[in-house]
Formats: structure tokens, C-alpha cells, sequence
């Protein structure tokens, strides 16, 4: 049984989140758990103009966190004999005309080469629209249709119909449609949709009762902190809750919602084998290099190296004014989770403090560390 911490046991704690709020955030929760027991904490506002700090165990929209759960789920369905991570995906998905080359597990390594379809940015800088996304040139329109229902077919439709990035397998690039075909993956080979396998495999046996998938609801369960857009009309600055919004633009690239004490239960119960068998989780935490410094990618997790050597598995995702960190040591002895809440706008300004805060949370849990890539819906 752990023990609950207190503010005055853990105040550098407090007071990192409370700076982290001084650096540009409307709110931010922690919960960490390592060998002095479990402590949470919150700071700042739950919403603009009010006084209330967000709740400690909130509701957040998890971005790419999504993501792990997704890798998880394909795992545990190899693990059940239904999928083979070296099988072309086309053997499962025939209808889409995928490179024969591409396998699931290039799918979960985002090794496929397959075209972004919230856009890409290439090295030389350039930029490669896909759908109208909260970030870059069309915001206000992302903004203006925050409730449109996508599907996640016409997501890969839309990747599809651009060129690949590389040729699968031959080189590393973050991409939500890799995981958007997990979804179909997943739902062709049982015959069931993605949130019914979730409810079966993972989110029952953990008992995440604050964990939901949405697909095309705007809704977020209370309590939550809320979740803001800035952005420009006839000259002047317009801030508007976006908390509420149809997720099915980014689908199971970033759609899913959360609480820091599920991520904490899932992340623990993920490294410490209680969802894969061990060879399914050792492929799953073998780090693939990304090119990123000390930062290299599983399947569905970030295998980050800290200052002094140490390894983290962890994924984090950023969703439209909600954030979530997501960390632990190897053996699930020390884990960090984190919802923060912002003011976000289509350049991203945020983006800097959020690296900031990741690296600031790891180097005081973790002793240093390295913050994932802060890219949209990362």
C-alpha cells in the first residue's frame, strides 16, 4: 500500500509545477509514485477567470499517449495469435493498396514511410499540408470545423494519395496515419471496433474507469480542467474553450482521454509485464534510432536516455490546449504523470515551454532526463 504524500512532503514538487504555470501554462497536475510513496499536486487554474486549481485527478485529452494504448492492444493481439507483427499490413488491409513492404511492426516503430496526414515537415523545412489541423496555416479552419467527423479510413485515404516519405523500413518519421491503420488493423482482424478491444484487453483487467475513447464525441467527462485557442480576427486576439471539440480528426493518432492516476496505473502495469508476455515487451521497449539525441522510439513508446545514463520508457502527447506526460523507469518503480492545461494557437507558442516543462518534471523526479519532441499532437 503506498503512502499518499502531502505538499509539505515533496515542495520541490509543488513548487516545479508552479513555476511551470509561471512559464506560460493555465494549469498543471503531477502525480508521481517512486520509493517515498505516491504524491499529487496541482497548480494554477482549472479555467480562465476562475480560482479553482485543476483537479488532481482530472480528465485530459492524452494526445499520443493514444498511441501507447494503441501499440499495447496490437501486441496483445499478437500475443493472442490474430496479428503477426512481420506480416505486411496490405495482407490485413487489402482495400487500401499499402506498399506491400510495410509491416505492422513498421506500423508501431513508425518505420513505414507513410505520408502524415496532419502533415509533414520536411528536413529542408518545408511544409506538406494534410488536414486543416489546429497547427500552422489552417487553424482558423480547424477551428471554424472543430466539430466535423472524420473517418479513419479517410485519413489513410488522404496519406495515401501523397508521396511516401521513404521507402518502409528504411528510415524513422513520426506519423499519426501509422496508427490510424492500427486502429483498422485491429478492428478488421476482430471484428470488433477499437473501443470495445480497448475495454476487453486493457481498460477492464486495469480497471481505468477515468479512461475513455472517444471516436467522434466532443464530450470530456468532469471534472477536467479546460482546454483554450488563441487566435486572430480583423487584428485583434480572440481566446475561445475549445475544451470540447471532435477528436476524430487526429483518431487513435491522439484522440483518447485520461487521468493521471489511469496513465500511472497503465504505465506501471505495462513495464511490469502485467499486459504483454516478456518477449512481446522487450520488442516493445527495443530502442530504434530516431535521429533525436538520446531519445529513440519502441513500439508505441519513447525509450529516453537521462543525463546520467538512465533509460525511461515514456510517450507524451499534446491535444489542443490539453497536454499529458507519461514516464517510468523500466521496472515500474518510479512513475511521473501529468495533465496540463493551455492557451494554444496554430504557431505552437506554447511549444517551447512545454519542452521545458517535460525536461524540468524528469530532471526533478528522475535526476535528468530528455523531453520527447513537442510536436503536434505528439
Amino acid at each position: 500500500m503506498s503512502i499518499t504524500l502531502t505538499d509539505q512532503d515533496r515542495p520541490e514538487l509543488q513548487k516545479a509545477i508552479e513555476e511551470i504555470v509561471d512559464s506560460g501554462f493555465t494549469g498543471v497536475s503531477l502525480r508521481v509514485h517512486d520509493e517515498r510513496g505516491e504524491w499529487a499536486g496541482s497548480a494554477g487554474v482549472a479555467e480562465l477567470g476562475g480560482a479553482a486549481k485543476p483537479p488532481t485527478d482530472g480528465h485530459v485529452r492524452i494526445g499520443s499517449n493514444t498511441k501507447t494504448f494503441t501499440a499495447t492492444l496490437v501486441l496483445q493481439l499478437v500475443a493472442e495469435g490474430r496479428i503477426g507483427l512481420d506480416i505486411p499490413v496490405a495482407d490485413y488491409l487489402p482495400e487500401f493498396g499499402l506498399d506491400e513492404r510495410i509491416t505492422v511492426r513498421m506500423l508501431l516503430q513508425h518505420t513505414s514511410g507513410v505520408f502524415n496526414f496532419t502533415g509533414e515537415v520536411y528536413d529542408d523545412g518545408t511544409f506538406a499540408p494534410g488536414i486543416p489541423m489546429p497547427y500552422g496555416p489552417a487553424g482558423t479552419e480547424w477551428l471554424d470545423n472543430r466539430f466535423h467527423t472524420y473517418r479513419p479510413q479517410e485519413l489513410v485515404e488522404l496519406a495515401l494519395s501523397k508521396p511516401a516519405r521513404f521507402e518502409p523500413g528504411t528510415g524513422w518519421s513520426y506519423a499519426n496515419t501509422n496508427y490510424v491503420l492500427a486502429r483498422l488493423l485491429i478492428e478488421k482482424v476482430t471484428g470488433r471496433t477499437y473501443a470495445e478491444e480497448m475495454q476487453r484487453l486493457i481498460l477492464g483487467p486495469l480497471g481505468l474507469t477515468g479512461t475513455v475513447v472517444p471516436d467522434a464525441s466532443p464530450e470530456i467527462p468532469e471534472p477536467h480542467a479546460h482546454a483554450y485557442y488563441r487566435y486572430e480576427e480583423d487584428g485583434r486576439q480572440q481566446t475561445v474553450d475549445i475544451t470540447r471539440h471532435n477528436p476524430s480528426w487526429i483518431s487513435t493518432g491522439g484522440d483518447m482521454i485520461s487521468t493521471t492516476r489511469d496513465l500511472h496505473t497503465f504505465i506501471s502495469a505495462l513495464v511490469g509485464g502485467t499486459l504483454l508476455p516478456a518477449p512481446l515487451l522487450a520488442e516493445m521497449c527495443a530502442p530504434h534510432p530516431t535521429g533525436i539525441p538520446n531519445m529513440d522510439y519502441g513500439l508505441g513508446v519513447f525509450v529516453v536516455t537521462t543525463d546520467g545514463g538512465g533509460t525511461l520508457i515514456s510517450h507524451n502527447g499534446a491535444a489542443v490546449g490539453h497536454a499529458a506526460l507519461m514516464y517510468s523507469t523500466p521496472d515500474g518503480s518510479t512513475t511521473l504523470t501529468a495533465a496540463l492545461n493551455c492557451v494554444d494557437d496554430a504557431d505552437m507558442s506554447i511549444a517551447a515551454a512545454f519542452q521545458k516543462a517535460q525536461q524540468r518534471l524528469v530532471n526533478e523526479v528522475f535526476g535528468g532526463g530528455q523531453a520527447d519532441p513537442a510536436q503536434p499532437t505528439d
